[in-house]
């Protein structure tokens, strides 16, 4: 159900170029708050599916308008901070959402949070009628050639590439993490799962400094590379298969990958000079891509190799985006001494 998470945002920003954010964020709230109530309410699994694939094409509508929207609201200056900002936010709702599922879940039943969770985006949706400014992105529809040409330009394709990597590895463990938990003690309830997602909050503290992780590695690609072995070193941590070295390494792992998320969604807008919509359409596509693929393929290694196996198939996707971002640094380089050939 997360397939249309990877084709919607393309699109998306497309009617972002034309329409209001403002709009299509406030309706794309109250549609899924909406079909939330009825997912808390159905008993049929196949409307659950539905459900969930109409959601799918939902959730890149807010996102994509508010990342569009405070992109183009922010200075050139403050977009990576802004940004990073954002991402922080989505970050603690990551948390909190598989944290009080998996609470509520015990305490009262799976149905419970489901419909806490829609009257909390209708509530959402009412209080964005305040926002104090709209947006129309631009002026002209964008056709495919001008996504070709994007995706041509080197520092794009290897910085899609990357978070393609990045979000297939993250999306892998997240997914196949709780079978391997109750693999290891049967009688586990779901609060302890969700309990161990508490290294969340390592990206939002890594995202709220996005700026001084920038100064202190000098420049972005440096520092994306570096939240990259961090993400290596975490992933290396779950091959103990103790709860507590599990629960330890959820930090690191989540420092490396929100590390490197926040940075390179910020550099995306900084690289974008127009049509910003598409390219963060595009980076949203190639993330929620390789969120996909990660929930499935990865799968085939745990159920016939086991978790040691699985791992390893992660760390050699990591392994290939720590390459792709090295490729990101020298077109970058390339790019700034053109410019700077242009000026002379």
């Amino acid at each position: 159900m997360m397939a249309p998470l990877g084709f919607a945002p393309l699109f998306y920003g497309y009617f972002l170029e034309s329409f209001s954010a403002k709009v299509m964020v406030r309706w794309a709230l109250l549609t899924l708050g909406l079909l939330e109530l009825v997912f808390a309410m159905t008993d049929s699994y196949l409307l659950l599916l539905a459900i969930r694939g109409v959601q799918g094409f939902m959730i890149p509508a807010i996102l994509t308008s508010l990342i569009s929207y405070i992109s183009y609201t922010s200075t050139r200056e403050k977009v990576q901070h802004a940004i990073a900002t954002y991402i922080a936010a989505t970050i603690a709702g990551g948390f909190l959402g598989r944290f009080l599922s998996a609470f509520f879940t015990d305490l009262f039943g799976w149905r419970f949070f489901f419909f806490l969770l829609g009257m909390l985006l209708l509530l959402t949706s009412f209080l964005l009628r305040n926002m104090a400014r709209d947006v129309k992105m631009a002026y002209a529809r964008p056709k495919f050639s001008e996504i070709a040409l994007l995706l041509r330009k080197k520092e794009f394709f290897w910085l899609y590439s990357s978070i393609f990597c990045l979000f297939f590895v993250f999306s892998a463990l997240m997914n196949f993490l709780p079978f391997q938990l109750k693999q290891m003690n049967p009688e586990s309830g779901e609060s302890g799962i969700g309990l161990l997602y508490l290294g969340y909050a390592m990206g939002v503290i890594v995202c709220l400094n996005s700026r001084a992780i920038i100064r202190f590695f000098k420049n972005e690609p440096d520092a994306i590379r570096a939240g990259v072995l961090i993400f290596i070193l975490g992933t290396l941590l779950f091959m103990f298969e103790y709860y507590v070295v599990m629960f330890l390494g959820m930090f690191v792992f989540c420092t490396g990958l929100f590390m490197a998320h926040s940075l390179l969604s910020g550099f995306v807008n900084k690289l974008a000079e127009e049509n910003k919509a598409i390219a963060n359409g595009l980076y949203m596509s190639s993330y929620y891509l390789g969120g996909t693929l990660g929930s499935v393929i990865p799968g085939v290694v745990y159920v016939y190799g086991g978790w040691q196996m699985f791992l390893c198939s992660l760390l050699l996707m990591l392994l290939t985006a720590s390459i792709f971002i090295r490729n990101l640094k020298k077109a970058v380089a390339s790019l700034e001494a053109y410019a700077g050939d242009r000026e002379l």
